[in-house]
């Protein structure tokens, strides 16, 4: 049974929601508010989040960069009675994976719903196991071994990573490593992302200096390159 967060701020919306999830067959949590949905988000690990944009406390945008930022890979679908496009692009841009504007029918919520959980079934097994030569890394256990010696390898290290084989294949920019991995508070510079990206490559690449899977790309960032 996947369970489905739903943070709405409005209680007559999140109970309709939370009603019609159960018909559905999936276990509904509920939250109140953006730093209570964040919370349990973090704790209970649900199977997807529908997130409402205007909150108190924490709105929806700062509650889905938070969890990315965290480097929870929970599929978020925001709902929003907003229907700007820069509203979206937003949205999209603090981690997002859908969005869907209200009033919206719940025929189209629940298609959207099960689209973003077969995503996630298929992307399961491929994106927490990598195998980079004679290392393989899990990354849901945050464990990696070079035959059956362990590669210590530091929770932002991780995070990396997993980011990187997020994209498949695309370059993520210095910016985004900056935005998911640390976050803009802590503030830290494109040299501590080509710091790490040097520790990656002398943990992993059996010649750091002509790496084989973490690539430069010039003016970009860095790619995985599989």
């Amino acid at each position: 049974m996947e369970r489905i967060l739903i943070i709405e701020d409005e209680t007559p919306m999140r109970t309709a929601l939370a009603d019609l999830l159960a018909a559905e067959g999936y276990r509904a949590l509920t939250a109140a508010d953006g730093e209570s949905g964040l919370a349990r988000a973090l704790a209970e690990k649900p199977d997807l989040i529908l997130l409402d944009v205007m909150m108190p406390k924490l709105d929806g945008f700062q509650v889905c960069a938070e969890l990315r930022r965290l480097a929870m890979v929970v599929p978020v679908l925001m709902l929003t009675a907003k229907g700007q496009i820069e509203d979206r692009v937003v949205g999209l841009d603090a981690g997002a994976d859908d969005y869907l504007v209200k009033p919206f029918s719940t025929e189209e919520l629940l298609a959207r719903v099960r689209a973003l959980l077969r995503r996630v079934e298929r992307n399961t097994l491929s994106a927490t196991k990598l195998k980079l030569g004679e290392v393989e890394i899990d990354l849901a256990r945050q464990t990696a071994v070079r035959g059956k010696k362990p590669v210590h390898l530091t929770a932002k290290e991780i995070s990396m990573l997993r980011l990187l084989a997020g994209a498949e294949g695309e370059p993520v920019s210095r910016e985004k490593f900056l935005d998911v991995v640390w976050g803009y508070t802590a503030f830290p510079t494109t040299r501590t992302v080509d710091n790490h990206i040097a520790s990656l490559r002398a943990k992993l690449e059996k010649n750091p200096d002509a790496p084989r899977w973490l690539k430069t790309v010039h003016g970009v960032g860095y790619k995985l390159e599989l």
